[in-house]
């Protein structure tokens, strides 16, 4: 099952995408409409929100006067955490009910107007924003009878679209016509989403050529998505990024890599299906290069998973959390980030073997190609330590 939580600012048409995700086979849970039904006449919820506010919250036909609640719980902070203290467990609840309910190799569409607010984005395997520009956003609430002041305060009250891109895979522009965005999303569903699901129900993960390009500014948001999933996953381990896409002005293949830190491999066993369902497949066990004379192979033992989203390529290295290879593995990055002379050095030596090894599938060797030089590397990093250049 592939979740994927889908928001967007009010106005920004994300009704429009959840419709088409929809039509496509998506099960959509929409969180307004889970919000309208534990507070339908008869409910629990709506008894306790009568109690809660008064008897002048109802319509004359006993149903929710939506209105008169607003104009209660607006701008008063405990009397919005009183509300959502009544409706927020109800819809999570329900809300697990629809999850549970869908079959294995469903897409599940989660539609949460405050995603960004709650800080769920790392419950999900893959968020799409829907974004529009305000003046577009403003007509649209204009045309749905909201008037202009209202609707600027309730914008205003939203996470802004700062917020909204550092959590957002996916970044939908629907301030065109329909017909633009809903290409945008069938073309997501196509080559992504379904691809995505595919890969988790079977263990797949996502791979391709090496290709090595300029550094990407973008690497550091996208990795910290990334590691808030791994790091959930996981239960809060320390997740750390490294690799050539965590060295800034590196050319680096479109990769993320990440090292899982456990106080052991029968730990880091115990984390495959956790990390599976996650997106991120074990690939098998597997040793790093031994750096260092005297050490003991088994200390450079670790357990490789991989991601298996395709707009999203990563690796995943689980080591023993201060080993040998852990440290390794920091310093390495460390002592690219600090040293100039020696990142460039690097990035010439990628280019050479990403071009030596164009046709490599799946970039194992190109990986071993550049042992030599990472290992020749070690005694430079260590070097570097003492001197204090590093800390």
């Amino acid at each position: 099952m592939l979740r994927v939580g889908l928001s967007g600012g009010i106005g920004s048409g994300k009704s429009t995408v959840a419709g088409r995700l929809a039509e496509h086979g998506a099960v959509v849970i929409d969180a307004d409409l889970l919000a309208r039904e534990v507070l339908e006449p008869g409910t629990d919820g709506l008894r306790e929100v009568v109690e809660a506010f008064g008897a002048d919250v109802l319509g004359a036909d006993g149903a929710l006067n939506r209105p008169a609640l607003a104009a209660k719980v607006f701008g008063d902070e405990q009397a919005l955490a009183t509300l959502n203290g009544i409706t927020h467990p109800r819809i999570a609840a329900r809300t697990g009910e629809l999850i549970a309910a869908a079959p294995a190799d469903a897409i599940v569409v989660h539609d949460v107007p405050l995603l960004v607010e709650k800080d769920m984005a790392p419950l999900y395997h893959l968020v799409v924003i829907v974004h529009a520009d305000l003046d577009q956003r403003l007509v649209r609430l204009r045309d749905r009878g909201l008037p202009e002041d209202d609707a600027r305060r309730r914008i205003a009250a939203q996470a802004d679209d700062e917020r909204r891109r550092a959590v957002a895979d996916v970044w939908l522009d629907n301030s065109g016509t329909p017909d633009l965005v809903l290409a945008q999303v069938d073309a997501l569903w196509a080559d992504r989403l379904v691809r995505y699901e595919s890969n988790i129900r079977l263990r797949r993960y996502a791979g391709g050529a090496p290709i090595v390009v300029p550094y990407d500014e973008t690497w550091p948001v996208q990795a910290a998505r990334v590691a808030a999933r791994i790091r959930l996953a996981a239960g809060g381990r320390t997740v750390e990024h490294i690799g050539s896409t965590s060295v800034p002005g590196l050319a680096a293949k479109d990769v993320l890599d990440f090292q899982l830190g456990v106080t052991s491999l029968a730990e880091a066993a115990e984390l495959e299906e956790a990390l599976a369902q996650a997106g991120f497949p074990f690939l098998g066990d597997a040793e790093d290069s031994v750096r260092y004379e005297g050490d003991a192979p088994e200390d450079w033992h670790k357990r490789l998973h991989a991601g298996a989203d395709p707009g999203r390529r990563v690796n995943l290295h689980v080591r023993v959390e201060d080993g040998p290879a852990w440290n390794w593995a920091l310093r390495f990055r460390d002592w690219l980030r600090a040293d100039a002379a020696a990142r460039d050095e690097y990035a010439a030596v990628k280019l050479e073997l990403a071009e030596k090894h164009r046709g490599d599938a799946d970039g194992f060797a190109y990986g071993e190609s550049k042992e030599p030089w990472m290992a020749a590397a070690t005694a430079r990093v260590d070097a570097f330590y003492k001197e204090g250049q590093v800390s």
